[in-house]
């Protein structure tokens, strides 16, 4: 059974340890190790300094004399969160006043299996389950009022901040909660677009929550809903929720993926590879192949559809082959989109949204177009397209055949 090792920060205790942890994850999770020594990271100076920057952010806040939100003029209403790559019933135009979402979301440390072809797994840190976390749709002017919860068998403390907030490095100052714990956060979306949210205890923990799956994406439409840039409605039949996850999976001598018993137990090894920058695995929804072959996302000719894509740590070069981005929103839904793009950037801690209408009928690979992500790191998606195929469109002239020299 693995144990917690203190760094000698505090008196030995589960509670002080996970608090103790942020410490630039001092506190590293040990036991059965391939290294002979378990052994904690050692706290560079900027390290340290980033450690307690979101505790200090939530003292600030909490302690200030502002005077409570005015919630008059709002309704209250639930919004049921779901697993990618689906999203929650919404409307595309909103109808009446700004309201108040109320969603759940629950931090659960879990064993997944990254590939089956070569037995790479990961205590993935996660949102309600899922990598990425589920997607929250709302609109401009309304308020998420998110409860929060982490088990008590979880292993670490876990936040969310959220890139679509304003204030208190966007939540994460104010929702640690230990395992055991709860919290209720509310904020205001003044901002149109797609956003990141990830998990962010502080120090190397940032980094290491959010390559172990801990992030999300969030949809602020405007309150009219999407338009082009010459102010025409644009709407879609259904959303294609895609998160884009990097991994950087400890090896041992002999390139083999090395197994852990509990979630936290890989963290020094993690910050080891982490270094390097080069992920092992670069994969859509959590696994390799998890949005191919039976969970191959489905669409019919004549269908308009919304994909969302979230990268929370490196950019991504999104393109879909046999099909276009005809409405690129790489920034914000206050700029007007980008029209027929071929490819388009996901910058890194951002997320994207692309909308195309499907002319043909097949099969369609999303993929990450630096294609060495793409084929041979996992970064692939399909689509897969029922209709009536068009020659108008494309036609095989001639099948393939000899020919004589």
């Amino acid at each position: 059974m693995a144990k917690i090792i203190n760094p000698g920060l505090m008196k030995t205790s589960r509670r002080n340890v996970l608090r103790g942890s942020m410490l630039a994850g001092a506190a590293v999770m040990a036991g059965a190790s391939v290294k002979a020594t378990p052994r904690a990271p050692k706290i560079d100076a900027i390290n340290a300094t980033s450690t307690h920057l979101y505790k200090t952010a939530g003292k600030q806040e909490t302690a200030s004399a502002a005077k409570p939100a005015d919630l008059s003029g709002y309704t209250r209403v639930k919004q049921e969160l779901v697993a990618p790559p689906f999203a929650p019933e919404h409307e595309q135009v909103a109808t009446g006043g700004p309201k108040i979402i109320e969603i759940t979301m629950i931090t659960e440390e879990r064993l997944m299996v990254v590939d089956e072809d070569t037995g790479a797994s990961i205590w993935a840190l996660t949102y309600n389950g899922s990598v990425p976390g589920p997607l929250i749709i709302c609109h401009e002017g309304d308020m998420i009022e998110l409860t929060l919860r982490n088990p008590e068998s979880s292993m670490m403390e876990h936040n969310i901040d959220f890139h679509a907030s304003t204030g208190a490095l966007g939540g994460g100052g104010l929702s640690h909660v230990l395992p055991g714990e709860e919290v209720v956060l509310r904020w205001k979306a003044t901002k149109p677009g797609c956003f990141t949210y990830h998990c962010a205890p502080g120090g190397a923990m940032i980094p290491y929550h959010v390559t172990h799956g801990m992030n999300g994406a969030v949809m602020v439409l405007p309150r009219d809903g999407l338009k082009d840039k010459d102010g025409n409605p644009l709407r879609y039949d259904r959303i294609a929720y895609i998160g884009e996850q990097d991994y950087y999976l400890p090896q041992d001598e002999n390139g083999d993926f090395i197994q852990y018993e509990q979630a936290g137990e890989d963290f020094s090894d993690s910050l080891d590879a982490m270094r390097t920058l080069i992920p092992t695995h670069s994969v859509f929804n959590g696994a390799v192949g998890a949005l191919t072959g039976e969970n191959a996302l489905k669409a019919e000719v004549g269908e308009t559809v919304l994909m969302i894509h979230n990268q929370a740590n490196r950019d991504s070069r999104p393109h879909l082959i046999g099909g276009h981005g005809n409405y690129v929103w790489e920034s914000s839904f206050t700029d007007a989109p980008l029209q027929d793009m071929e490819t388009w950037f996901v910058r890194g801690g951002c997320a994207v949204a692309a909308m195309y209408t499907f002319e043909q009928p097949g099969v369609y690979a999303y993929v990450n177009h630096n294609l060495i992500e793409g084929v041979m790191l996992g970064a692939t998606a399909h689509f897969v397209v029922n209709g009536t195929w068009n020659n108008e469109l494309m036609e095989q002239v001639v099948a393939p055949r000899y020919f004589e020299t």
